[in-house]
């Protein structure tokens, strides 16, 4: 495999549950949502605001650490001729940094951060904007 390739697995667990294993053996429980598992849009919603959140936290954290950082990633399921689909996805970015010359300066450079996570640098997004195919195929465990 590639370096470049990407993958996880899932192993169902039960019916609607299932446990997510990435390369390096982590795990993560993937269901219906309401039980103690994220549910695979909420994983998108993740997947979305966490990439972003990488870039930005390493991009100010080269003036200041923060003393408050939360990301957001909110959107609207719709349900139409193109079937179920995510509207009007917003991440957004709540951080705060001591007043002081370096907490400034982070704050000062957090939007072009943003922007350049939006831009350039978060897969993810750039991902979903720019949209990629999936193809879907059927193997066999015999």
């Amino acid at each position: 495999m590639s370096e470049a390739k990407r993958s996880v697995s899932l192993h169902r667990l039960s019916r609607g549950r299932f446990l997510a294993t990435n390369l390096h053996g982590d795990t993560l429980e993937v269901g219906e949502g309401g039980d103690g598992a994220f549910t695979p849009v909420e994983l998108l919603l993740t997947a979305l605001a966490a990439c972003s959140a990488v870039d930005v936290d390493y991009i100010v954290g080269k003036r200041a650490e923060p003393t408050s950082f939360r990301v957001r990633s909110e959107a609207d399921k719709v349900r139409d001729d193109a079937g179920n689909h995510l509207t009007d996805l917003v991440v957004t970015f709540d951080l705060a940094f001591e007043d002081s010359e370096a907490g400034r300066a982070a704050r000062e450079v957090l939007p072009r951060a943003v922007r350049q996570s939006h831009d350039r640098l978060c897969t993810v997004s750039r991902t979903i904007e720019l949209g990629a195919a999936v193809t879907q195929r059927v193997g066999s465990l015999d």
